[in-house]
């Protein structure tokens, strides 16, 4: 973050920077999830997590390290796990991509490793030796049970390829505080999001590509035992179902793959509404789309991301989607409340609250180094204040007055210019 911001915002944050070292720029296309960090619930830490496993804890106020450990795969997802408010007996869940697909356990206030479950156990191991066929610990969410018990949740993917046939194998799990497996759920689709209730009962998987013999996108299990509860599905053709998913009291926001719509669900799936994102539309010729990539919901306001446009007909496009790359919020009962443009690709939202925050990356259509920031809405009244970088913001945390933002280098493939740094960014909101 450099402390620029659009006129009509917000006065620039106090930005502080610590360097991550090196890192293979991006280019013109977004890349995989290279990148983590987080926010401790203690508030006083951030941890940042890196594509050669490096996790390093930072005092926030300071960026000094406090520890720094090698986790055994690319860390590319971080969590915060109990503790008293203060820091004491705080854990830090990793959760990893590479040949073991490792969710690992560490003390917060050392960095000493509590506890490690490998996870390429239940999906397998990696049949090809590319980022794409290594076993992935692709969403990871703590929370406590309906008993209030500390739990961690956690959903592993693996994917392989002969010939004509594709395959996925996933797993989802709840581990206690201690690293022991309290029950799995085990599908051949792809997950992709995981979001506990805030009554501790219910766990929603979101499952972004069926092609086996689980057909269905969202899947609602108990967060006590993982018993199935409820099933729902966008009902369209095609392996693409949901995008991500997120609680809200008793109901769900999901966002589509599979027709491109945001959706509301209550209990048992019944659909309370749906909104129309990027669903497919005609334009010179093509027919356009783009696919709601995430989803927040709290308070009775859900605001819907959506990313790169695509058409039906081929791979490239002269075109854009009208609703590309952009934000849009709604309350409970489908209302919009304000929009906004995000104007490059979102790797993942954070949220604390009514604060929204878009960390983005490449246009690559149109490859303009102005998408590069960090951009944070109110989720009632819309846009707040944008941070702007060299590189690309890959992944976002914020909690209790504390933005923390990674950012990365990026050479577009046409002008040959490096730009940014592999560097985290933090800033006071308060």
């Amino acid at each position: 973050m450099t402390g620029t911001v659009d006129a009509e915002r917000e006065d620039a944050l106090d930005v502080r920077t610590a360097p991550l070292g090196e890192i293979e720029p991006a280019r013109s296309r977004h890349m995989w999830t290279r990148s983590a960090v987080a926010v401790a619930e203690s508030g006083d830490l951030v941890v940042t997590g890196e594509w050669d496993g490096t996790v390093t804890a930072r005092e926030a106020d300071s960026l000094e390290a406090r520890w720094t450990v090698d986790h055994p795969d690319h860390a590319v997802g971080i969590a915060s796990l109990g503790g008293d408010g203060a820091g004491d007996d705080e854990t830090v869940v990793v959760a990893g991509r590479g040949e073991t697909g490792t969710i690992a356990a560490y003390d917060a206030a050392t960095g000493d490793r509590r506890w490690r479950y490998d996870t390429a156990a239940d999906v397998g191991e990696a049949v090809k030796d590319t980022v794409f066929y290594l076993p992935y610990v692709v969403a990871c969410e703590t929370g406590t049970d309906a008993d209030g018990n500390e739990r961690v949740y956690a959903a592993a993917r693996r994917y392989e390829r002969d010939g004509d046939r594709r395959q996925w194998h996933s797993t989802v799990y709840a581990f206690d505080s201690a690293g022991s497996v309290r029950w799995t759920y085990e599908t051949d689709a792809s997950p992709i999001a995981l979001d506990p209730s805030a009554d501790g009962e219910r766990l929603a998987v979101g499952y972004n590509r069926c092609m086996g013999d689980h057909d269905t996108g969202l899947v609602v299990l108990g967060a006590e035992t993982g018993d199935l509860e409820w099933t729902w599905d966008p009902g369209t053709e095609g392996d693409r179902r949901v995008g991500d998913v997120s609680f809200d009291g008793d109901s769900i926001a999901v966002s589509s793959h599979g027709d491109k719509r945001g959706y509301l669900l209550g209990p048992g799936g019944a659909e309370r509404w749906s909104v129309d994102l990027a669903v497919e539309t005609e334009i010179d010729g093509e027919t356009l789309y783009a696919y709601p990539n995430h989803v927040y919901a709290d308070d009775g306001r859900i605001a819907f991301v959506t990313g790169n446009t695509y058409a039906v007909e081929s791979r490239e496009t002269e075109s854009r989607h009208p609703n590309e790359h952009r934000v849009a919020a709604f309350d409970a009962g489908g209302n919009p409340l304000w929009d906004d443009d995000v104007r490059g690709f979102v790797h993942g939202l954070a949220a604390d609250g009514d604060r929204l925050v878009t960390p983005c990356a490449q246009n690559f259509r149109v490859r303009d180094p102005d998408t590069h920031a960090v951009r944070r809405f109110d989720l009632e009244s819309g846009p707040v204040g944008v941070e702007r970088l060299e590189g690309i913001a890959t992944a976002a945390a914020v909690r209790d007055g504390t933005l923390a933002a990674i950012e990365e280098p990026v050479a577009y493939h046409d002008d040959g210019e490096t730009r940014g740094e592999y560097a985290l960014r933090v800033g006071s909101l308060e």
